[in-house]
């Protein structure tokens, strides 16, 4: 009887090891720190080149496909208020139109700046930003948004597959209900 026992714990033990080294396998980062350092780096100089109206330094940021994909205000009604345009071609015009526009200030909060790894040549960071922007209707008035985007690994380099920014809405105030 203690043998068996003795047989079970073991079984049981080894069984439970092999179990630990698959979920610590598969709970491994497929990115290590430099690389998200890298990632944070692009992310800075996107910005950078953003607030700069280059719209040639920002093509080449972007992967080279027609799907590539930018969502963003749109000043096409019939696209609604927000449109993802697809391909570089339509992402350098996209950009060409925001930057023709007036002044374009993208100010991200880095503090709350995410990276991570979805595999070892994917990546998705996460930012929330203030834009100042007078593009097809907006007033130039600083205010929030998200940006999300995809990076794919490209001969080496970090290239934004996709770009999503969002507004953020505002905060709906509580109604005050009369007491009775």
């Amino acid at each position: 009887m203690q043998k068996m026992l003795f047989a079970a714990t073991i079984a049981l033990t080894t069984a439970l090891a092999g179990f630990a080294t698959v979920a610590s396998a598969a709970n491994k980062e497929p990115l290590d720190a430099r690389t998200i350092g890298t990632i944070e780096s692009r992310f800075g100089k996107l910005m950078e080149l953003a607030n700069k109206h280059d719209i040639s330094a920002l093509h080449a940021m972007f992967w080279q496909s027609p799907s590539a994909l930018l969502v963003a205000k749109s000043a096409v009604p019939s696209e609604g208020n927000w449109a993802g345009v697809w391909g570089n071609d339509a992402i350098d015009q996209k950009l060409h139109d925001i930057a023709a526009s007036g002044p374009v200030v993208l100010t991200p909060d880095l503090s709350k700046l995410k990276v991570v790894g979805l595999t070892r040549d994917i990546a998705e960071s996460y930012a929330p930003l203030k834009i100042t922007v007078s593009y097809a209707g907006q007033d130039g008035t600083p205010r929030p948004f998200l940006m999300i985007i995809t990076w794919k690994k490209i001969a080496k380099v970090w290239k934004v597959a996709s770009e999503i920014i969002l507004p953020v809405p505002p905060t709906p105030v509580a109604e005050k209900l009369p007491r009775s």
